[in-house]
């Protein structure tokens, strides 16, 4: 059978293979029929004994990163300085060390930053709801959490501020004064968003929050069950 390498830890030497039947198979350093170190996707050939990949077989010409043992490896399209950008951006599986976190969070600010500068494609802003998604869903694998944590901050914003909203609305209902009275009259328009201030201040506090979180707290020590420890690779 056919697959693909979806992880390899030299330290443990043990990894972790994709079949092309949709199973996943571990296998050890032992399988391997040739003197490759193998690295998340290349393609190998294996034969399966329950839910363990033995007698693999790397194979020619895969379009991946594959470095002899004990020599150095050599790098895809796909792959920079030790970095698998389309991974790193694109994939939900598997987790991410604090480090590549950073380094995919800061790549994505600044292209929000450039494209935010220019109006005509100021809606791509969109495009980078998933990559962010993706290196925060691994970001929490990493600390052998699930993904769906993800949605916290999103949804701890909306609902802050919803709240502020219906308060700065609640208020103005209350002062009975027209919209005109607010926007000359800087003092009173102060005075009745005061309350809903602190809604608002929650709305970006609790995302900063979580971003540190995900970003700072070290991940799980060894495999968990999201795959190997990233700093292994």
């Amino acid at each position: 059978m056919r697959g693909e390498i979806l992880s390899y830890d030299t330290t443990a030497g043990a990894g972790l293979i994709s079949g092309d039947d949709g199973v996943r198979y571990s296998f050890v350093s032992s399988s391997l029929q040739s003197p490759a170190v193998p690295a998340a996707g290349v393609r190998v050939d294996f034969v399966p004994e329950g839910e363990e990949a033995t007698q693999i077989l790397i194979l020619a010409g895969a379009p991946s990163t594959v470095g002899v043992a004990g020599g150095l490896s050599a790098s895809t399209d796909t792959t920079l300085a030790g970095f698998d950008w389309q991974k790193l951006f694109l994939s939900f599986e598997g987790r991410v060390r604090r480090s590549h976190f950073w380094i995919g969070w800061l790549v994505l600010l600044g292209v929000n930053v450039v494209i935010s500068w220019i109006p005509v494609i100021n809606l791509l802003g969109f495009v980078l709801i998933w990559p962010n998604l993706a290196i925060s869903v691994k970001r929490l694998h990493d600390m052998g959490k699930t993904g769906w944590l993800v949605a916290i901050p999103w949804v701890a914003s909306t609902v802050f501020l919803i709240i502020g909203f219906f308060m700065v609305m609640g208020a103005a209902i209350a002062g009975g004064v027209g919209a005109d009275y607010y926007e000359n009259n800087p003092a009173a328009l102060f005075a009745m968003m005061g309350p809903a201030v602190g809604a608002f201040v929650l709305a970006a506090l609790v995302p900063l929050a979580f971003l540190l979180w995900i970003g700072l707290v070290e991940g799980d020590q060894g495999d968990n069950r999201f795959g190997p420890n990233p700093k292994s690779e």
